[in-house]
């Protein structure tokens, strides 16, 4: 399973949403994306790829794509 694949997932099972919508989707879009939902998908990513994120970086992690950037600075290519 390619990190994308595995990306898409967090977010569509964290969320509750499809995987055709996540290009351009950000915090609170759905009603599910709230604080504890922001919690819970970091959890999720940093248990799927093995990495501690920052707590700067939890926070700036306000969107699919800028998500993908913030993974790459932990040598998680997300493609």
């Amino acid at each position: 399973m390619t990190n994308l694949i595995k990306y898409n997932t967090i977010f569509a099972e964290t969320f509750e949403i499809t995987e055709d919508i996540l290009p351009g989707y950000k915090y609170q879009d759905t009603p599910s994306w709230d604080s504890v939902g922001h919690m819970s998908m970091i959890a999720a990513l940093e248990e799927t790829f093995d990495i501690m994120l920052d707590t700067e970086d939890i926070i700036d992690f306000s969107s699919w794509e800028k998500g993908k950037e913030i993974l790459k600075k932990y040598d998680v290519e997300v493609a």
